[in-house]
C-alpha cells in the first residue's frame, strides 16, 4: 500500500493512494524495499525463498510497478522476513526466520554482493552474521547511512537490537550495542528516517486489534535506547497484517506490505 504524508515522516497526517498486488510472486510477503529513486522495488517472503525485483516506471509509484526477476536465497534462508541494500546496491541483506537447506544460518543477517547495484541476478553469498544471543525470530533489518549500525527487531524478544559495525556494510564486524524493548507482541517492521530521529515499527497482529504503523522519537539518532513512543497508524482498512514498512527519501510517502493481502500499499 502507498500512502502520502502531509507532513514527512509524521504517521498521523499519512492518507491511503493506491497498492500493487504481488500475490503472482509471492504469497506470503514479508519485506519491501527500495532503490534511492524509487526506480526499483525489492520483496521477499516466506513462500518464495527469493528476493523479488520490480521496476518503477514512476519513482516511488507503485502503480507503475513491473516484475523483472528474483534471486533464490534458499541456500542461505528458508524463511526470510527482511531484505536492506547498501546505498549504492551493491551490497544486500537478507535476514528471516529458519535454517537454510544445509546451512546453519537460523538468526543470522546474511551478505550478498550485486555486480551490478540493485540487479538482484548480479548477487552472490558473502558471509553471515549469528545475532541469536539477542534474537531468536528475526523479522525487520535496518541500517545507518553509512552502515556503521545495525537495527534487528523480531518476535523473540519484542525489541529493537542495536549493532555497531566497526567496517560499514560488513556484517562480520557487527557487535551488539543494546536494545529498546518494544512492548509488543509481535513487531514486523522496521524504519529510520535519514538521521535517526525517528523510527517506525509495524505490528503484525494478523486478524488482531494492533495492526498498525508506531513512531517514535530518538532524541539522539540511531541509539535506540533514546527512544520515546509518540502515536501510530491504523492500518487495518488496508490489511491486518502490516509485515514491513518503508519510506521515500522525504517522508512524504509511506509504504506498508501486507501480509493478508499480497499488496505493497502507498500512502
Amino acid at each position: 500500500n502507498e500512502y502520502t504524508l502531509s507532513t514527512g515522516f509524521d504517521v498521523s497526517t499519512a492518507s491511503f493512494v493506491d497498492s500493487f498486488d504481488v500475490s503472482d510472486q509471492e504469497i506470503y510477503p514479508s519485506a519491501v524495499q527500495f532503490n534511492t529513486d524509487g526506480t526499483k522495488m525489492f520483496v521477499t517472503g516466506t513462500q518464495g525463498d527469493d528476493v523479488n525485483e520490480y521496476t518503477l516506471s514512476t519513482g516511488f509509484d507503485v502503480s507503475t510497478a513491473s516484475f523483472v526477476d528474483s534471486f533464490d536465497i534458499s541456500g542461505q534462508q528458508q524463511y526470510p522476513h527482511a531484505v536492506q541494500f547498501n546505498n549504492d546496491g551493491t551490497k544486500m541483506f537478507v535476514t528471516g526466520s529458519g535454517s537454510g537447506v544445509g546451512e546453519d544460518v537460523k538468526d543470522a543477517v546474511n551478505e550478498y554482493t550485486l555486480s551490478t547495484g540493485f540487479d538482484v541476478s548480479t548477487a552472490s553469498f558473502v558471509d553471515s552474521f549469528d545475532y541469536s544471543s539477542q534474537e531468536y525470530n528475526a523479522r525487520a533489518l535496518a541500517f545507518n547511512n553509512d552502515g556503521t549500525k545495525m537495527f534487528v527487531v523480531g518476535t523473540g524478544s519484542d525489541a529493537v537490537n542495536e549493532y555497531t559495525l566497526s567496517t560499514g556494510f560488513d556484517v562480520s564486524t557487527a557487535s551488539f550495542v543494546d536494545s529498546y524493548d518494544l512492548n509488543d507482541g509481535d513487531p514486523d517492521g522496521l524504519a529510520f528516517n535519514a538521521d535517526g530521529t525517528k523510527m517506525f515499527v509495524t505490528d503484525l497482529d494478523a486478524g488482531g486489534n494492533d495492526d498498525d504503523v508506531s513512531e517514535y522519537t530518538l532524541s539522539t539518532g540511531f541509539d535506540v535506547s533514546t527512544a520515546s513512543f509518540v502515536g501510530s497508524l491504523d492500518v487495518s482498512s488496508q490489511d491486518e497484517g502490516p509485515s514491513e514498512v518503508q519510506f521515500n527519501t522525504d517522508g512524504t510517502k509511506m509504504f506498508v506490505l501486507g501480509y493478508m493481502n499480497d499488496n505493497v500499499y502507498e500512502y
